[in-house]
């Protein structure tokens, strides 16, 4: 299964935790939003393009 993570905030320790166990059976890719450089168009197709699309505050 392929996961896409969204990050809106820069992650704390909890929330890689959870990325990285989330990630370990499964192809993982993580996008941050917080550091403003964010290529929309190419989200949007990796959005479409991963069985699951978890956003994370």
């Amino acid at each position: 299964m392929k996961v896409l993570h969204i990050l809106r905030s820069e992650p704390d320790e909890t929330v890689e935790k959870f990325t990285a166990e989330m990630s370990t059976d499964n192809t993982a890719s993580v996008v941050g939003l917080y550091d403003g450089l964010v290529d929309w168009p190419t989200l949007v197709d990796k959005i479409f393009e991963n069985d699951k699309v978890i956003c994370w505050w």
